[in-house]
């Protein structure tokens, strides 16, 4: 998807929800520069002090100097300086968020977009963004909010009380941290997420996974559900694709699982980058041993974007050897993703082979479950369902 059509798109799917908000802009792809500096655009001044509010997770060291516990990147932060993530600033020796309410997206979605397929099928999600990560992926679909500084990202004030009214004023179920990396957002979504849980909300992130421990184990009383993005599950791949590592992801999903928060995994597969047959059937392996077979994965298809423009879209046939890998290993819900219409994007029962529930692109079209279970065999079916 171009910046063009994301706009578009998300304004008129606000628009149509009455919610009257949408990503106001972002910077151009090739104003970014590469050390992270902002580029020249038109965004909001990070002067304005609505959205600096002191940031939490960090340790004062000598000289002003101030150590970021956020994420397992442990940044050390001179004064005057950011993290990684560009969206946290030592000032004077005290940390601050840039981000607090600083939304860049807002969207109705079906809980199926993030993708959510075990949590209440056919539902929709309020999704909301800020701007930053602490990974660069060079195949991010975001990347016009991820991957610049705040300041280059058009967007608007709006406090966590006003998102949860929003929310319940047009009788939308769910909350979604997404689009960029929640976790360089953290003290506005952990505000959201508790106010939402008060309210009745269930409140779900979709994330890359690299996040401490420490701060998901805040988080996790207010969620229903956790999306992670297990990218690759070799090291290289993090290392020059992503400028990150494996080993702290898998310890989010182990510790999220034995947190007892809902978890869904994502690999988008990238041709002759992360699509090793061996390499897929040992990610398998891992989830079923560590995890345990019930946990989705989702195998979707890549399509050219940023700065993989000259990788070709990923072949059906591939998503589908990587969907038979792991099911040979034992994971009984396994999906295959951004190929519309494809029968991988259903949910059958792993005990009798009943159609529970079908897809059609980012929509449940037909669901056949009772109660969380299967309608022929009784088969309790894991997930989020009410």
């Amino acid at each position: 998807m171009n910046r063009r059509t994301f706009l578009r798109s998300t304004c008129l799917a606000v628009a149509a929800a009455g919610l009257g908000v949408c990503p106001l802009g972002t910077a151009r792809a090739q104003d970014q520069a590469p050390d992270g500096a902002a580029p020249p655009g038109a965004g909001l001044s990070i002067e304005d002090e609505r959205f600096v509010r002191p940031a939490m997770f960090y340790d004062r060291l000598e000289g002003g100097i101030v150590r970021c516990r956020l994420c397992p990147r442990q940044c050390e932060v001179a004064p005057g300086g950011r993290g990684a993530c560009g969206v946290r600033m030592n000032r004077q020796g005290e940390y601050m968020t840039l981000v607090y309410g600083r939304v860049t997206a807002l969207n109705n979605d079906p809980i199926e977009k993030k993708p959510f397929y075990h949590v209440v099928p056919g539902s929709m999600v309020l999704s909301l963004s800020t701007a930053g990560c602490n990974l660069s992926c060079k195949f991010c679909q975001n990347w016009q909010l991820s991957q610049f500084r705040p300041e280059k990202v058009e967007a608007r004030y709006i406090e966590p009380q006003t998102l949860v009214a929003l929310a319940l004023k047009n009788d939308i179920p769910n909350l979604a941290f997404t689009y960029n990396e929640p976790t360089v957002f953290y003290e506005f979504m952990h505000e959201t997420a508790r106010l939402g849980h008060e309210a009745g909300l269930r409140c779900t992130v979709v994330s890359n996974g690299f996040t401490s421990l420490e701060a998901q184990r805040k988080l996790v009383p207010f969620l229903k559900a956790y999306k992670v993005d297990l990218k690759a599950f070799t090291d290289d791949f993090y290392r020059d694709y992503c400028h990150g590592r494996l080993k702290p992801v898998l310890e989010t999903l182990e510790n999220l699982v034995g947190l007892g928060v809902w978890v869904e995994i994502v690999n988008l597969v990238i041709p002759a980058a992360n699509d090793r047959e061996a390499d897929v059937t040992a990610m398998a392996r891992w989830i079923k041993t560590h995890l345990g077979p019930d946990v989705p994965i989702h195998f979707t298809r890549f399509r050219p974007m940023y700065k993989l423009q000259n990788v070709p879209p990923t072949p059906v046939a591939d998503l589908e050897r990587c969907c038979e890998a792991a099911k040979a290993e034992g994971l009984r819900y396994v999906y295959l993703g951004n190929v519309p219409g494809h029968p991988g994007g259903d949910t059958f029962c792993p005990r009798c082979g009943r159609l529970l529930i079908q897809r059609t692109g980012m929509w449940a079209v037909e669901n056949h479950m009772d109660a969380g279970r299967c309608p022929r065999c009784r088969a309790a079916i894991p997930g989020v369902w009410s």
